[in-house]
């Protein structure tokens, strides 16, 4: 009997534990005591009542502008390239592309002694998203035997024609297409608002995904495969004709100049290219200040272009100091630099200022938001966002203090459509620049030469929005 009640009161002890662990809360969780502890700490602090006040009824960037330095801004460069006009890639991912233009529009314009002078965006967009159409296709074809919940199919099926691109975009779509000027091809209410576009044609590409995989898993033949990809592109360059209009494969360039001399010629893109701005893109080379990745390294990053045919875009990683002083030269010899940052940090926008102490966000609230930049990409603080150009350079006592922006927003944004980035700004937000490879000391044109190391597309780098 002793040994039975014994056994009895193990097990009664055993239930009470197991029963304890089951109605255990995890320590990490928010308890009430947790809450309370917050409410009792705000209320020993008098200002936050006031801090409170002030930030519920106040648009957060007014209140912590640093009036300073606005105070003592000016709009004052010692270096500008000349140039005339400011673009708009209205509500549109355009910027690399805008930004692509932009370089080349000051050689125009200094070359044919014009006024004005802007690019058609809309041709290039319109074959930016025929291209990334049939490149998603293929790509749905050669990976038709893997499930689709695969990390790079995924990638893949996220946004098919989406605005955003490179450099190496840019440059494939000009060497494929030529470019033309805006009254060729001039904007459409789809072409300024890409959102509808977007969406019909990402889902049409989705759903011919699904056809595609299954014919390829139905053991098709390869020409009845290409044969119904090719329908499939036929009506994506028909709802791009619906949407953008069509390109002009022919057209007159007629314009006045300075000296109210006016010119007429015709010419294909390939030949408007060619012949008026003769840029050669192919002497151009992508730097990166990649934190993430050794420096003094040749990269390339998978899957990240848009033309099928085309190879994955490539970049050298420096640090941000040699990379300064390259911009710094090219500027200096007048060379308008394409370059991407994260507009996303620090930017006021009435007057048109970039910099990291314009806004005193950790004053304020009393907290601490320090990130070296690697760690700011290693945790996607930072990504590559939007692409723009320099343009000028303010130098005092040998070394730049602001850098003139070109940017893409219009002339309502910033100071008529131009922005200072002060050098702080520069260093910890700016990404990448491309160069002509001449502006570049031999030792970092070599690196082109070795065999480049491939980053996966899901690196904070691939993708430029």
């Amino acid at each position: 009997m002793k040994k039975h009640l014994q056994i009895l009161s193990i097990l009664f002890i055993i239930g009470i534990l197991l029963s304890s662990m089951i109605i255990a809360k995890p320590n990490g969780g928010i308890s009430p005591e947790l809450i309370q502890k917050f409410e009792q700490q705000l209320k020993s602090n008098a200002n936050d009542r006031a801090i409170m006040n002030a930030v519920s009824g106040t648009d957060l960037n007014k209140l912590t502008l640093n009036r300073e330095l606005v105070n003592r801004h000016n709009d004052i460069f010692s270096m500008k390239i000349k140039t005339e006009g400011i673009t708009d890639q209205k509500s549109t991912g355009r910027c690399w592309m805008y930004a692509g233009f932009n370089i080349m529009r000051p050689s125009v314009l200094k070359k044919y002694n014009l006024a004005s002078f802007e690019f058609s965006q809309n041709y290039l967009f319109f074959y930016d998203k025929l291209e990334k159409a049939n490149l998603f296709l293929e790509n749905m074809i050669a990976t038709a035997d893997q499930d689709l919940s695969d990390r790079i199919l995924q990638k893949y099926l996220e946004a098919p024609v989406a605005d955003g691109g490179w450099w190496n975009y840019f440059t494939a779509l000009i060497d494929k297409y030529g470019a033309v000027p805006k009254e060729a091809m001039g904007e459409t209410v789809n072409s300024e608002k890409s959102r509808n576009l977007n969406y019909i044609i990402d889902n049409l590409l989705r759903s011919d995904a699904i056809i595609l995989r299954k014919m390829v898993n139905d053991k098709a033949k390869t020409k009845d495969i290409q044969a119904k990809k090719e329908a499939m592109l036929a009506d994506v360059y028909r709802l791009l004709v619906y949407h953008l209009g069509r390109p002009p494969q022919e057209f007159v360039w007629k314009y006045c100049d300075k000296d109210e001399k006016v010119v007429e010629k015709t010419y294909t893109p390939q030949q408007f290219f060619s012949e008026v701005v003769g840029t050669d893109l192919s002497n151009y080379v992508v730097i990166f200040d990649h934190a993430m990745h050794p420096y003094n390294k040749y990269y390339q990053m998978e899957y990240c272009r848009n033309v099928f045919e085309k190879p994955d875009m490539d970049f050298i990683n420096l640090d941000i100091a040699t990379i300064k002083a390259i911009t710094l030269t090219a500027v200096l010899d007048s060379i308008p630099v394409w370059f991407a940052a994260d507009v996303g940090h620090y930017m006021e926008r009435d007057h048109g200022i970039m910099a990291v102490d314009i806004f005193d966000y950790e004053t304020l609230f009393n907290i601490d938001l320090a990130l070296s930049k690697k760690d700011r990409l290693l945790t996607r603080t930072v990504t590559p966002t939007h692409g723009m150009v320099f343009t000028g350079v303010d130098i005092i006592d040998e070394k730049p203090v602001k850098w003139l922006v070109e940017n893409s927003w219009g002339k309502d944004l910033g100071k008529d459509g131009r922005w200072s980035m002060y050098d702080n700004w520069f260093e910890d937000y700016l990404l990448t620049i491309v160069i002509p490879k001449d502006q570049l000391p031999q030792t970092i044109q070599d690196l082109l030469k070795t065999k480049p190391t491939m980053l996966s597309p899901w690196d904070p780098m691939a993708e430029l929005y």
